[in-house]
């Protein structure tokens, strides 16, 4: 065949940017014999051949020293042509001064290793003493481990081995949602459907604020005592003692150091200000010295001490009367906020929307409707939530568990929905994109009305009956803890297409998204509730950024470890001000209501524990707390001006 047509047609369009990457051959050289030499990769079925590949690359490098066989080419029955892509055709197969029956070594080079990463990238290939970049198929519940914990997880999460009646429930009330979304569409002004089926919600009017609220606000503000970040920290620490015994040595002794809480406490006010430890450190106090501080930072603070920590905190919050009058704590909100990471880390990403030129990360966070900080995590650039969403609200460091997940368009995907869903929670992304979202159902010849078109998807119950033992057997994996969620959505994956199991689990969750937009689209009190919880997340990032305002509010370290620590530390000082301020709040009312102020339940539900103004987080940081004689600070009084109030 004259090979100038099917170079046309095979030819990928980014042909260019392999040209400049194959030039660059001698920069990889050394890394590959390294690779193949030290790692011990496996591989499912699927990438066995891209393996081995990679592992014949050492010897491939230097072939093509015969004469036959000029230097720089390969023979090409000696390589596995077959697993070339047509988008590395043009760059192996079709150079105009290829010798016959050669391809380009250094092409072949980078069109394996391409392969081989995108393969490491979606689990297909793992490496297999790592943790990281394990098996997590290998890591799935099985035989004995599966048989023991099967009945008491389904019962656990409601599910059962035989899903007919679960399907024959979820199918009847997806049919009746529909029915009820269609029979509400005259009186529902905010809904239009156009000729294609689309929906379109316009926006709902804003909540003023009454007088009563705005007057409530600036009382309340002007009543909160003026303190130290530092101090508040101490303080919280002096009400719930089992907040600073949290802190254990990683060497396991039980010994305590002297003043241990002053120290924990001038650790966490310096790392989550941004500011070091020069601010913090009085030679003169022994739990200040530098020395003190770096031992207490290097084997006191680190993840299960701050999550310890963190429980306390939520258990104390749930306890306020304030707090309840906000919510029980069964609603929760997840959101990331960014930093820039401006110093080098390989666990930094570039973003332009988030980032500028720079690199950053995001901490992923998880609040619930109590305004407590539930979990965090750190996760690299401003990668998609997806992956990282479910091993965050699955994991909180306290046993209060939410039921009712809110989160934006990052943390969705049908695949996640099933997953969410089956570990009994129920989910509610925002969804930015409303019109394009496809709709699905269940009765094929159910009549829908003015929705009829908008019920174009169609979900096929077969395929989860099929893939049902799998699917079980994945969501108990998760629910032990046997393999993260963030691996099992890769697995499901394939170049961001479903795999068939991973499709399965796709139709069971478009079942729950279907439900929860027709529910969204048809409630205006269920949109508000997820509205509020979004600006919770907001006011509580916006409070994070007011303290964490050192080094331009930019995060300097450069390893993953670091990151966790100090973002660690920021989290667990944001639920002492929200503890504080709930405290506080909390007597204020108590206060007001005394006097005969006429305090409005409405009011108080709208009322903010991440106020701040009467928080000094610049340049003075005292460890010492006044002597109270065991009471509380006293209010300020709300009538009598105060200079620094201008």
């Amino acid at each position: 065949m004259d090979p100038d047509p099917l170079r046309a047609q095979l030819t990928a369009p980014d042909g260019e940017w392999r040209a400049q990457v194959v030039e660059r051959f001698n920069t990889v050289r050394g890394f590959v014999r390294m690779l193949c030499e030290v790692i011990d990769f496996g591989a499912t079925a699927e990438a066995v051949r891209v393996v081995n590949a990679m592992r014949a690359l050492p010897k491939l490098i230097d072939a093509g020293e015969t004469v036959r066989v000029p230097k720089g080419w390969l023979d090409a029955r000696k390589v596995d042509i077959g697993l070339v892509p047509r988008g590395w055709w043009d760059q192996l197969v079709f150079p105009s001064d290829r010798p016959e029956g050669c391809v380009d070594r250094n092409a072949y080079v980078f069109c394996v290793l391409e392969l081989f990463h995108t393969g490491l990238k979606r689990r297909d290939i793992f490496a297999r003493v790592s943790d990281r970049f394990a098996d997590p198929r290998a890591r799935l519940l099985s035989d004995d481990g599966w048989d023991a914990v099967k009945g008491p997880v389904l019962s656990a999460l409601l599910l059962s081995e035989d899903p007919a009646v679960l399907l024959e429930a979820h199918a009847a009330e997806l049919d009746e949602a529909w029915r009820t979304t269609a029979a509400g569409l005259d009186g529902n002004d905010s809904l239009t459907v156009d000729a294609g089926g689309r929906l379109h919600l316009g926006k709902d009017d804003a909540l003023d604020d009454p007088s009563s609220l705005v007057d409530l606000r600036k009382r309340l503000e002007s009543m909160i005592p003026r303190v130290d970040l530092s101090e508040q920290v101490l303080e919280v620490m002096s009400w719930h003692p089992g907040f600073p015994a949290a802190f254990t040595s990683v060497t396991g002794g039980r010994a305590r150091l002297a003043d241990l809480h002053v120290s924990v406490a001038a650790l966490l006010t310096a790392h989550s200000l941004n500011v070091g430890l020069p601010p913090v450190i009085d030679p003169d106090i022994p739990a200040l010295t530098r020395g003190r501080l770096a031992h207490v930072d290097q084997h006191y603070l680190r993840p299960d001490t701050y999550a310890a920590a963190n429980a306390v905190l939520i258990d104390a919050q749930g306890d306020i009367d304030l707090a309840r009058a906000w919510g029980g704590g069964m609603v929760a909100a997840v959101d990331g906020v960014r930093f820039v990471v401006p110093v080098r880390s390989i666990d930094a990403r570039p973003s332009p929307k988030y980032f500028a030129r720079k690199k950053g990360v995001t901490w992923l966070n998880m609040i619930n409707d109590q305004r407590i900080g539930l979990a965090g995590r750190v996760v690299s650039g401003a990668a998609k939530d997806t992956l990282h969403f479910v091993d965050l609200v699955f994991n909180p460091d306290s046993d209060r568990r939410p039921e009712v997940l809110i989160t934006d368009q990052g943390s969705y995907s049908d695949i996640v929905f099933a997953i969410v869903t089956l570990l009994g929670f129920d989910y509610r992304p925002v969804l930015a994109d409303l019109p394009d979202a496809k709709l699905w159902r269940i009765n094929r010849g159910a009549d829908y009305a003015a929705l009829d078109r908008a019920a174009r998807g169609r979900i096929d119950l077969e395929k989860i009956t099929r893939h049902w033992p799998d699917i079980l057997r994945i969501i108990c994996s998760i629910h032990t803890r046997t393999v993260s969620a963030h691996d099992v959505i890769r697995m499901l994956q394939r170049d961001g297409r479903p795999t068939q199991l991973g499709e399965a689990f796709a139709m069971y969750g478009r079942i729950f998204k279907t439900l929860h937009v027709l529910t969204f689209v048809d409630d205006p009190a269920y949109r508000r509730e997820m509205k509020a919880m979004r600006n919770l997340n907001e006011g509580r990032h916006d409070l994070a950024r007011h303290i964490f305002h050192g080094r331009k509010g930019e995060l300097h370290q450069a390893y993953r470890t670091g990151q966790e620590d100090q973002l660690g530390a920021l989290g667990l000082v944001l639920n002492c001000v929200t503890l504080w301020n709930t405290v506080y709040l909390d007597r204020a009312l108590a206060e007001l209501r005394a006097q005969g102020y006429p305090v409005l339940d409405d009011d108080v539900a709208r009322l903010s524990a991440y106020m701040r103004r009467h928080i000094n987080v610049h340049g003075h940081y005292s460890f010492r707390l006044p002597d109270l004689g065991g009471a509380w600070r006293p209010l300020r009084d709300p009538d009598q001006a105060d200079p620094d109030d201008g």
